[in-house]
């Protein structure tokens, strides 16, 4: 059983560094690592030897961030004294706004598409890995990384922005816009 906790152990940066960029807010992220390590050591017993254990982590993970998800939608929302200071603080080059305008992007994204980027681009795990973790097939995966990926590229190339970030709903009428104006006469309503 040692054996499992450092294993476990291994995986911690992971853990935190996908915490992080699903939770936005570095406490709330420790917070989650911890919730996920605590039910993984309290269920060790289930993890089988043959299996993936980043991929069963990364599952506790996924149902512990819903969860929260579900709870905070029940509380409302909050909003701490330090984020809204953040809003106002200017950039001073231009590789930190491109990757605030990415964050800001990604941050927009429904979160089953943020979540699917997230695990994939950046845990570097494979689409089988990131359904069996989400629950949901190869296929959906798929699907919700080409959109995000889509909304995602429209939100941050949009030179029309006026040095904001799109939202998603504005990447996608420009999409269906583009669409419309390839369509042969008379399909456009099809689309």
């Amino acid at each position: 059983m040692h054996a499992v906790h450092a294993r476990i152990a291994d995986e911690l940066p992971r853990l935190r560094r996908y915490a992080r960029a699903l939770m936005k807010d570095p406490d709330r992220a420790d917070d989650l690592v911890q919730e996920t390590v605590v039910r993984a050591l309290s269920k060790a017993h289930l993890w089988k030897p043959d299996t993936d254990l980043r991929a069963w982590l990364f599952t506790l993970m996924h149902n512990q961030y819903v969860n929260a998800i579900r709870s905070a939608v029940r509380r409302g929302s909050h909003s701490s004294l330090d984020a809204a200071l953040e809003i106002g603080r200017p950039g001073n080059q231009t590789e930190h706004l491109e990757l605030r305008d990415f964050r800001a992007a990604l941050d927009r994204l429904p979160a089953e598409q943020r979540e699917v980027v997230l695990l994939i681009g950046l845990e570097g795990l494979k689409y089988e890995e990131v359904a069996e973790i989400t629950g949901v097939p190869v296929g959906t995966v798929r699907s919700r990384l080409s959109r995000a990926r889509e909304t995602l590229r429209e939100m941050m190339d949009a030179p029309d922005r006026g040095g904001r970030v799109r939202t998603p709903a504005e990447a996608g009428a420009g999409r269906r816009a583009a669409r419309a104006a390839a369509a042969p006469e008379g399909a456009a309503g099809f689309l």
